[in-house]
């Protein structure tokens, strides 16, 4: 099978999960024996992490006017040309450029594409007019050509429901993982020695510093928590999104200076040291697709804490992964803190338990045979009703 994957940009800094899932997804199906390409933008495009993509070809386009919508004016003669190649199409995120263009070719070429909007439907308060703006003139048409709409929880189906989308196709479709990389874990005490760590407990945030995480909650909660027991230090693993500054005002104003600890970006590696050495790490987002963080910290042994109203909420809660707060509740998120650090025996059997669990039915190995089968079937479909 000829395989395409679109995305944006291929920068781990950048864009963290997304992209990693990307990297990972199409390495393995090309390990399968399918022929696997990415378009992609070259804006922050980190060279050495795509070119270690092996047998993956990775095509990257000059990208204009980034401000949240990369315009790629070169990209449209490449797919004109040769789109026509491919079986099927694998579009991440929603509100694109390349969507755009490749939507319009595929519908001329009756070439079928999937489409995974990894968190992007909901508009929330950022460039809100800007989004329903394209929903209106070309959004609900990518979506509803579509041959599948993938949706990572129930929650993601709502999400695509609530945005207008009327169709029954969505797929339930959450994503796989790559357990192997998690097989063989550094010792601990790596990470703290690294950023002089002698706080007994680490409480862990990883993943983009942005408003959509909830982080403005977990200071709050940690300020209430910080009154009474001096024993913990909050650490944020992650690059800036745009929300750090914010934070940092927030951390002064509640007198928490050198009780928060920013890393910034951190490599693979560095991040299993950092996982490894957290007692308790914490993703209480005010939307989230899945459990993405949250599981590759179980893989490491690590309790977790999540909002329960989000798709990382049901995710945990199906498995019984970790525990889950409501969102806004200090009282609630910093009892649940206390709750992990006391009791770390108990916690960390409960993320056991759902590691052994995602090993055996979450890994991508398992579940690369799924995304096959969705691809013939929607690939059938279309030469069917040409």
């Amino acid at each position: 099978m000829k395989i395409l994957h679109v995305f944006p940009f291929f920068s781990l800094k950048h864009a963290g999960g997304t992209v990693d899932f990307v990297y990972k997804l199409t390495s393995a199906q090309f390990n399968q024996g399918h022929e696997v390409a990415v378009y992609t933008g070259d804006f922050k495009l980190d060279k050495e992490y795509k070119d270690s993509l092996k047998g993956v070809k990775v095509l990257t386009f000059k990208s204009w006017l980034n401000f949240g919508f990369y315009l790629m004016p070169d990209m449209i003669r490449q797919v004109k040309i040769n789109l026509i190649e491919f079986d099927i199409i694998h579009l991440h995120c929603y509100r694109s450029f390349q969507n755009m263009v490749i939507h319009h070719y595929a519908k001329k070429y009756n070439i079928p594409y999937v489409l995974d909007a990894h968190g992007s439907i909901p508009k929330f308060s950022r460039k809100k007019r800007l989004k329903t703006l394209f929903d209106i003139i070309y959004g609900y048409k990518i979506l509803n050509n579509a041959s599948r709409i993938l949706a990572e929880s129930k929650t993601s189906v709502e999400a695509y429901k609530q945005s207008g989308i009327k169709r029954n196709d969505i797929v339930l479709f959450s994503p796989p993982f790559a357990t192997e990389e998690f097989s063989c874990l550094p010792k601990t005490g790596e990470f703290r020695k690294k950023y002089n760590i002698k706080t007994k407990n680490i409480v862990m945030f990883f993943g983009r510093i942005n408003y959509i995480k909830g982080l403005d909650f977990l200071v709050a909660a940690f300020s209430e928590l910080v009154k009474h027991r001096q024993d913990a230090i909050l650490v944020m693993v992650g690059s800036d999104d745009g929300y750090k500054h914010a934070l940092i005002q927030m951390i002064e104003r509640l007198g928490l200076d050198g009780k928060v600890l920013f890393t910034g970006f951190i490599s693979m590696e560095d991040k299993l040291r950092a996982l490894i050495d957290a007692n308790v790490v914490v993703q209480v987002s005010r939307y989230e697709e899945g459990a993405w963080a949250p599981f590759e910290a179980v893989l490491c042994g690590t309790p977790i804490i999540v909002t329960g109203h989000t798709g990382a909420g049901e995710d945990v809660k199906r498995i019984d992964a970790g525990y889950l707060v409501e969102l806004d509740n200090k009282a609630d998120l910093c009892e649940k803190i206390e709750y992990v650090l006391d009791n770390q025996d108990l916690a960390k059997e409960k993320a056991n338990k759902a590691k052994i669990y995602i090993e055996n039915n979450m890994s991508m190995k398992n579940r690369l045979r799924e995304y096959d089968e969705l691809y013939k079937v929607c690939i059938e479909e279309k030469k069917s009703a040409h």
